[in-house]
């Protein structure tokens, strides 16, 4: 079998710094790749995926060395840039459907979630992490809409058909939590976890010894593979490896993989000035999704300046994998009404920081995932939901490569590959429009 070499097109380019990386002291990176190196396991990405195939390995077969490069600094990435929410339920409330098929689905939804958060959850409890860190306190989902308010009781319902318990909340029960009297109704389900997005990856980066080493700030710019190996280029050195895990998300693209099957599309956050925790009630740490799957993402967290509120909402499609600084004002700008409507009393408080990160969607809603060329194992394409599914897909890329057997490795493989999309310019128009029509029915929610 000849070489194949897989250049990369473009390089990850993330945009303004994410409020989470904002509010962390200074972190000295760790030593970028400058000279040739030989391991078992290359893994190409230091987000999610990528740092979650590498604790399985290292769980599976403590002797495999295993070079972890990033083009980044960890945290930088989409993986630093979420809400913080580990999702262990089915996220799509607004299901209609609930028949037999529905219910294994939804099983096999739970169990892959699961399965990454109690990986965290064995590191946290190693490791000896702060509940700023990872707090296992569950979420609510609130509405702010009638409307809303029978989605939240339908999927309590589905909820409680699968054996999970769940409360239902009246605006009375709601408000306690939030302080704002602006949601109609709530949902609290026990398993979530809130998570300081850029302090856990930053945190799991931090757990890894020889065998292991981490490479920052060293992007890879082709990989070629050869009967029996692979070897990675990057600016100053390379990486010889027998096997690789691409943990890059969408722009596995970049490689050619995933090639006119991945949708790129940004979600956008804000955060806002510290404020004195006496002019809110509630709860000073909540996280709350929303009733419509693209309506918007609320969190309250506190600190030693004071407390903050985080906002997320609008969905922006960048084939290019990049977010000009245009489009993030722009959401800022619904930001700063979905705050108003929300927290009225604050309205004059102002966002500190805004910014966008990407995820990679695919037409039939799968993973990249598996064998992709030889010796190349993709953990891509999240779909939403990065804190579960891209740690999940990672654990499972590193099962797969060592040939360990799992449900959570089954239920990978069973995956269709994804879709063929349909060609430009009709899928930007597409996406586009499917966005823009998604989030209006999503409404004030």
């Amino acid at each position: 079998m000849a070489s194949k070499v897989y250049r990369s097109r473009r390089l990850p380019s993330h945009g303004a710094q994410s409020g989470w990386d904002a509010l962390l002291p200074a972190r000295a990176p760790t030593t970028e790749l400058d000279r040739a190196v030989s391991v078992d396991v290359a893994i190409i990405g230091a987000g999610f995926a990528g740092l979650s195939a590498a604790v399985r390995l290292t769980e599976l077969d403590p002797k495999l060395s295993i070079a972890i490069i990033d083009a980044d600094e960890v945290g930088h990435g989409a993986s630093g840039r979420n809400s913080g929410f580990l999702i262990d339920l089915p996220h799509d409330i607004s299901s209609g459907s609930f028949g037999a098929d529905a219910v294994a689905k939804s099983r096999d939804e739970i169990l892959v979630a699961r399965t990454a958060i109690q990986q965290y959850a064995r590191l946290a409890e190693a490791q000896g992490w702060d509940s700023d860190v990872f707090d296992p306190s569950g979420k609510y989902s609130v509405a702010m809409t009638d409307g809303g308010t029978e989605h939240l009781e339908a999927y309590s319902l589905q909820l409680k058909s699968l054996g999970e318990p769940n409360q239902l909340l009246d605006r009375g029960d709601i408000e306690k939590v939030t302080g704002t009297p602006a949601f109609k109704s709530g949902l609290f389900t026990p398993g979530a976890v809130m998570v300081q997005p850029t302090a856990l990856v930053r945190a799991v980066a931090a757990v890894f010894q020889e065998p292991v080493k981490l490479y920052e700030r060293t992007p890879a710019l082709a990989i070629e593979t050869s009967p029996g190996s692979c070897k990675i280029k990057t600016p100053k050195g390379e990486v010889r490896a027998g096997r690789v895990v691409l943990a890059t998300n969408g722009h596995a693209e970049s490689f050619g993989f995933g090639r006119g099957e991945l949708l790129h599309v940004f979600t956008h956050a804000s955060l806002s000035e510290p404020f004195d925790p006496a002019v809110l009630g509630g709860l000073r740490k909540w996280g709350a999704t929303p009733s419509s799957p693209m309506g918007t993402t609320v969190r309250r967290i506190n600190g030693p300046d004071g407390d903050r509120i985080l906002i997320r909402s609008r969905y922006t499609y960048h084939p290019t994998i990049e977010a000009s600084d245009a489009t993030i004002k722009r959401a800022g700008n619904l930001h700063d009404r979905k705050f108003a409507d929300r927290f009225p009393t604050l309205r004059r408080l102002k966002m500190q920081y805004r910014w966008g990160g990407a995820m990679a969607l695919t037409r039939n809603t799968v993973p990249l995932f598996g064998q992709v060329a030889p010796g190349i194992f993709a953990a891509c394409a999240c779909n939403g939901i990065g804190g579960t599914k891209s740690t999940a897909a990672g654990i499972a890329a590193a099962e797969l490569m060592v040939g360990h057997q799992s449900r959570l490795g089954d239920i990978f493989q069973a995956f269709a590959k994804p879709q063929t999309l349909p060609p430009r310019p009709f899928v930007d128009v597409g996406a586009r429009l499917n966005l823009a029509y998604r989030e209006w029915r999503a409404g004030r929610e």
